[in-house]
């Protein structure tokens, strides 16, 4: 994982937010004012038939991916929250999994799929944005960082890298997975567990949210997705991201059995 992260980190130096193919082969085109550049490397060339993938090794059983994210907006800022079980099939390969990764003093990112491919993209992510703000003086923006994130991604759709992140910035939501798709709302809800999630969010969200109430509904809707979705689990790690800052709500299982009963 450290080889290939620091691979596309030492080319991803100067690529620009259009890209245009020439020849078959991928190439920045100069096409607005924005002065974020990166190199497109030829890791990224997109295969041109599917004999031509890397060669996947047969695994000795079925890996099913499962988690419970979600993030929504409310008067007071935006809320990510995740259940700590990493699965691996009917196995639960860790209690304790930190799914809500804080990018910067703004921007947390909620990820779900394979752990390995989150990651390696998180850290990813991370970097590139610290080198733009060391670059230009200034932070990419959220959008941009979701822009950034899913051209990053597309070359990979059609293999089996399984991303799907949820950049939850102070004021924006957006969804980016790793076939490109890049989506932005107010409410989105990632993972095994995310329609029983919804079930709780779509009954008592409201912009109105004072931010106990908020944190709250959110803590709620995790857990109550857990009791539900045999891929889902354990705690719930919870931030609050707003204009200031982002700050970690930390709970306990006892803490959530007590405010939710069955």
């Amino acid at each position: 994982m450290r080889v290939f992260d620091g691979i596309l980190l030492k080319h991803f130096i100067s690529l620009r937010f259009q890209i245009v193919h020439e020849g078959g082969e991928m190439t920045s085109k100069k096409a607005s004012d924005v002065p974020l550049e990166f190199h497109v490397p030829s890791l990224f060339k997109r295969p041109s038939s599917r004999a031509s993938h890397s060669v996947s090794v047969r695994r000795p059983f079925p890996l099913s991916h499962g988690t419970t994210t979600l993030g929504f907006i409310f008067q007071g800022g935006v809320i990510a929250a995740a259940d700590t079980r990493a699965s691996a099939g009917g196995l639960v390969a860790c209690p304790a999994v930190h799914k809500i990764t804080p990018i910067h003093s703004h921007l947390v990112v909620t990820s779900s799929g394979s752990g390995a491919d989150c990651m390696l993209w998180e850290r990813i992510l991370t970097r590139e944005i610290r080198l733009y703000q060391l670059r230009h003086k200034r932070r990419l923006s959220i959008r941009g960082t979701a822009k950034l994130l899913s051209l990053m991604l597309h070359p990979f759709k059609g293999t089996d890298v399984c991303v799907a992140l949820t950049l939850c910035g102070w004021d924006k939501l957006i969804y980016v997975c790793s076939d490109g798709a890049r989506l932005q709302g107010d409410i989105f809800s990632v993972g095994s567990g995310s329609p029983y999630a919804y079930g709780v969010l779509d009954r008592s969200l409201s912009w109105s949210l004072h931010k106990e109430e908020a944190i709250l509904l959110a803590r709620e809707a995790v857990f109550r997705a857990t009791h539900r979705d045999a891929y889902s689990g354990n705690n719930v790690d919870l931030f609050h991201v707003t204009a200031e800052g982002l700050r970690l709500r930390k709970g306990s299982f006892e803490l959530q059995c007590k405010l939710f009963p069955p």
